[in-house]
């Protein structure tokens, strides 16, 4: 990290930084301000998506407002975390901030205030801005604005971020402060420190280099208490100069042998500061009620009725993603493939109409028939945060994730896996640490989504017939119900070995404050549902289209002229006959298909497949179903000469993959076979769109390449074993 100093005022606009805690509504009153006017800011390095927009003010012009992402304090650990001192100190990528408004939650004032004293340390111009005060009524509590700000020395303002009260005065503040260039006198803690801490920091202050302190002495020992809090053995931070990270480490490990925590230290020390003052600003204004959110909280954190409670609301968010979402689905599939109709019937018969058709057409609707999907899960996951729920949720499900290695944040990303792991990827943004997004990410794809189901139905209506266990125990309904417990167990076991293996870290302990429970800011959700859905559109939409044509390209060229002019002569003469020429259509389809890159692909890879019962064509099946795992089902239709309109209910294609047979005339599926089929699309990445999610969360090529080679060799082993076994044991 480098120091970027902030340009003369009188050649750029003022910035200012909106920063505080997560479910302050700081986001909220970011968007209240801003209005229409954000985009998304690209900071190099940065992974996270940074709002940015601009505010108009009467004295100040109009000003840049940077929506730093949430942290519960300045000191990281993480990657993410490293944003906010980044963004508030002005190192880079960002530039110096000319005000920082740190939104605090009276409802939780001492914790903020930790926040914010640790921006005031900077010596940064600073407004607060108090949200919540109506909150603090249920509890009776109220807050003497005058007299937090004497304490604190800069203005503080009493917000509501959800009505909007309080919000022309904040930006009378914000312009008063540019105009006259607040400044702030920093806060020293240093006089309250005991002796080995002081001296802790005095040596780190020395490696504090001099383009991030700019000669400041006040500046450089907060830097150091930064880096003394946040620098460790197993932080993800980046861009840290080594001898401050050397400087660091060696004070920590004196510290740890003379049995002292300098985290404990720090912390109590600021703590120490906050508590003796609170008397003077937060008092009592009668007798305290029950709140409404401790009323609500006994019942949907109790750990029996909250946790149906949980599993009933998960099960709707299910829900829209699996079956709600899919009329949506359905009316983009039709729009699109009625357009490719008419576009056939107006287009001139030949290569340049099936590409249009069937390669650019098909690839833009298969970017598009996930937003329903997408905008449902952030719809969900925005009400969720908002109203305070998402909180609760994590609490509820941490010590279940906790035992493989994840936080209780990923239950939510993990179980909309089952409806598409695109969305859930995406999902993986309200976990914290970048090692938690990025395992949740490669285990998410491992749960059984809808893709995959067409091709089980296939499988199981074709090889297994329709038969009971115990008598009234449907067999297909106990395999398709055992796909489903298999792949979650699969999933399961995959994140505990990553966990402890390449991803093995300390994992912290879930640190949450319950915050209130309030009415969603309806305009704020549906803008970040509508910003997240539209950066998944302009990113990875681009590399599922490009994938999409790629396919589609290797499943039909080479072609050769000879072959398609003997098949034109046969349809004309047909035609000429009065007869239907389906047959003959579906013959010329199967048999370019299988001389094409991807037929010849599928013929390739046999000897690697065949070992768990596959044949070229099952080869050509798979290659296809890259493209989305249930063309696997179309693309054996066209194999086949089924059709290319083929599905998982087709009859014809039933009949067919049952009457096909090898040299020996021995079957070529058999019921082993179809379970060996079943569990490889289980486990493989049989998925373009999910691996362009990945590259696009990821920002980079590295985990979607493991991804996809993880996935792929456990997908043939666990089918090798089945196969290799269910013969071994005499059920080939």
């Amino acid at each position: 990290m480098t120091s970027t100093p902030a340009a003369p005022r009188a050649t750029r606009r003022a910035r200012v930084a909106i920063a505080g805690n997560p479910n302050t509504g700081k986001t909220t009153v970011f968007n209240r301000l801003t209005g229409a006017h954000q985009k998304v800011g690209n900071y190099a390095g940065v992974t996270v998506e940074i709002h940015e927009g601009r505010l108009a003010l009467q004295k100040s012009g109009t000003v840049d407002l940077l929506d730093v992402p949430g942290a519960y304090s300045l000191s990281a650990r993480s990657r993410e975390e490293e944003l906010a001192i980044q963004a508030i100190a002005g190192l880079e990528p960002f530039a110096s901030p000319d005000l920082v408004v740190v939104v605090a939650d009276a409802t939780q004032l001492s914790r903020n205030l930790y926040f914010v004293l640790q921006v005031l340390e900077l010596g940064l111009p600073c407004v607060i801005a108090l949200n919540m005060t109506d909150m603090l009524a249920e509890r009776g509590l109220v807050v003497d604005v005058r007299a937090l700000e004497q304490e604190l020395g800069v203005p503080v303002v009493e917000t509501t971020g959800t009505s909007g009260k309080g919000l022309a005065e904040l930006r009378e503040r914000i312009d008063d402060a540019l105009v006259n260039n607040a400044r702030h006198v920093p806060r020293n803690l240093t006089s309250s420190l005991g002796p080995q801490l002081a001296e802790d920091l005095a040596l780190v202050s020395e490696a504090i280099p001099l383009y991030w302190s700019r000669g400041s002495q006040e500046r450089k020992r907060a830097l150091a208490l930064w880096a003394l809090i946040s620098i460790d053995d197993n932080d993800e931070l980046a861009d840290v100069p080594a001898a401050l990270r050397a400087s660091v480490l060696e004070r920590r490990a004196l510290a740890a042998a003379e049995g002292r925590s300098i985290d404990t230290e720090i912390v109590q020390t600021r703590y120490s500061w906050i508590d003796s003052r609170m008397p003077s600003f937060l008092k009592e204004a009668g007798t305290r009620p029950r709140s409404r959110t401790e009323r609500i909280d006994a019942v949907l954190l109790n750990p029996v009725a909250g946790f149906l409670i949980f599993l009933l609301l998960m099960g709707i968010v299910f829900q829209s993603l699996f079956t709600w979402a899919s009329p949506l689905m359905g009316v983009i599939e039709g729009i699109f493939d009625s357009f490719a109709g008419w576009l056939r019937d107006v287009l001139p018969a030949g290569v340049g109409r099936e590409f249009v058709t069937e390669g650019l057409i098909a690839g833009v609707g298969s970017v598009l028939v996930f937003l329903p999907q997408i905008l449902m899960l952030f719809l969900f996951i925005g009400l969720m945060e908002d109203t305070g729920y998402m909180a609760r949720a994590a609490f509820l499900m941490d010590r279940v994730m906790r035992s493989i290695g994840l936080s209780g944040r990923a239950f939510v990303p993990m179980i909309s896996g089952y409806a598409c792991a695109v969305p859930a990827i995406l999902a993986t943004r309200t976990m914290e640490r970048q090692r938690d997004r990025t395992l949740t990410m490669l285990v998410i794809p491992l749960m059984t989504c809808s893709a995959r189901l067409p091709v089980y139905a296939l499988i199981i209506g074709a090889l297994f017939p329709v038969s009971h266990v115990f008598g009234f125990v449907p067999v297909q309904g106990l395999l398709m119900v055992g796909m489903y417990l298999f792949s979650t167990v699969t999933a399961l076991v995959a994140a505990a070995v990553l966990s402890r293996t390449l991803f093995k870290a300390k994992t912290p302990p879930l640190i949450l404050e319950l915050p209130p429970y309030r009415v969603p800011h309806l305009p704020s959700v549906l803008r970040m549902m509508w910003q997240r859905s539209r950066a998944f559109l302009q990113q990875a939409g681009g590399v599922i289209l490009v994938c999409t044509v790629v396919l589609w390209a290797m499943l039909h060229f080479p072609r050769d002229p000879l072959r398609t002019s003997s098949y034109e002569a046969q349809r004309q003469a047909l035609v000429e006959k009065g007869q239907s020429h389906a047959e003959l259509d579906a013959r010329e389809a199967a048999e370019n298909m299988r001389r094409s890159l991807g037929g010849r692909l599928g013929h390739a890879i046999e000897p690697v497949i065949s070992p768990l019962g596959f044949d070229w064509k099952i080869g050509i099946g798979l290659v296809g179903a890259f493209a989305a795992r249930e063309v696997f089902v179309t693309t054996m239709g066209v194999v086949y000469g089924a059709g290319n309109d083929a599905d998982e209910a087709s009859t014809t294609l039933r009949d067919k993959i049952k009457a096909e047979s090898r040299a020996d005339g021995k079957p070529v599926y058999t019921p082993l076979v179809g379970l060996s089929l079943m569990i490889f699309f289980a486990l493989a990445c049989q998925c373009m769109s999910t691996l362009a999610a990945v590259k696009r969360e990821t920002q980079g090529w590295k985990w979607p390449i493991f991804l996809f080679a993880y996935m792929s060799v456990l997908a043939w082993i666990a089918s090798f074993a089945v196969y290799q076994g269910g013969r071994a044991l005499g059920f080939d």
